[in-house]
């Protein structure tokens, strides 16, 4: 059983532990949105990017599955498949049981850009953890293992990016 003391250290430390995640996290994810938005090239958006990442995870994705991962309505999710089909980044294809739905994917373009601006992005950070003793970067796996762990909730296993 943990004493009082122990448990009001344990909730101390909790709540430094979210306040450095609410301040590192943030920072981290402009760094990979400026990153991946220049290594994807042909001036994609940042909202599509995080489409044809989903795409790329979630192969024959409909439409409203989209804009519910993107916070947007479905209109604005349609305007934006509808730029990416055009671009020849993403396909749209009928779906065979339902008439009025579509599936979604990428195209071989759409994979490539997308890879692409993921390269990036690694390299960049790959650059900026370079310093970092073996051990450190062990620590900093073991680290965003236990936060990924953490956060996903039931069924969550593996993805990221959630909104």
């Amino acid at each position: 059983m943990r004493r009082a003391s122990d448990s009001e250290g344990h909730d101390q430390a909790t709540e430094q532990c979210a306040r450095r995640i609410l301040d590192v996290v943030p920072r981290a994810m402009r760094l990979l949105r400026e990153e991946m938005r220049q290594g994807a090239g042909e001036g994609i958006s940042i909202p599509q990017l995080r489409a044809l990442a989903f795409l790329g995870r979630t192969p024959g994705a409909s439409l409203s599955e989209l804009a519910e991962f993107l916070g947007v309505a479905g209109p604005t999710a349609s305007v934006m498949v509808q730029r990416l089909v055009e671009r020849e980044l993403v396909t749209r294809t009928g779906h065979p049981e339902e008439r009025r739905r579509v599936r979604l994917g990428l195209t071989a373009r759409g994979t490539t850009s997308l890879e692409r601006s993921r390269g990036r992005a690694r390299s960049r950070v790959a650059g900026r953890i370079d310093g970092l003793s073996r051990g450190e970067l062990e620590t900093l796996s073991r680290g965003l293992a236990l936060l990924e762990q953490a956060l996903n909730g039931p069924g969550d296993e593996g993805h990221d990016d959630k909104k």
